[in-house]
């Protein structure tokens, strides 16, 4: 994958809009990301978290196909207690 230079949340378009470092930019559908990974109230809450103060990390995870391993672990503690 091409370098990620930068990411910024547009709460207009819901949307986390990414620019690699060839020039090439891309949008995020957060309501489909949401709808996809968001089972839970705390994993949407916790999307939404990452949205607002990390939106370069969520792109990241989401495009490195990392996003439902993050969600399970901070969102599903006793999930984690079980292990």
């Amino acid at each position: 994958m091409n370098k990620l230079l930068s990411c910024r949340y547009n709460m207009d378009a819901n949307r986390v809009e990414a620019r690699f470092k060839d020039g090439t930019t891309l949008a995020i559908d957060c309501i489909a990301v949401e709808d996809e990974y968001g089972n839970t109230p705390a994993q949407r809450a916790e999307l939404d978290w990452l949205l607002y103060n990390k939106p370069l990390e969520y792109a990241q995870m989401v495009l490195g196909g990392e996003i439902e391993h993050y969600l399970s672990l901070s969102c599903d503690h006793g999930r984690l207690e079980e292990q």
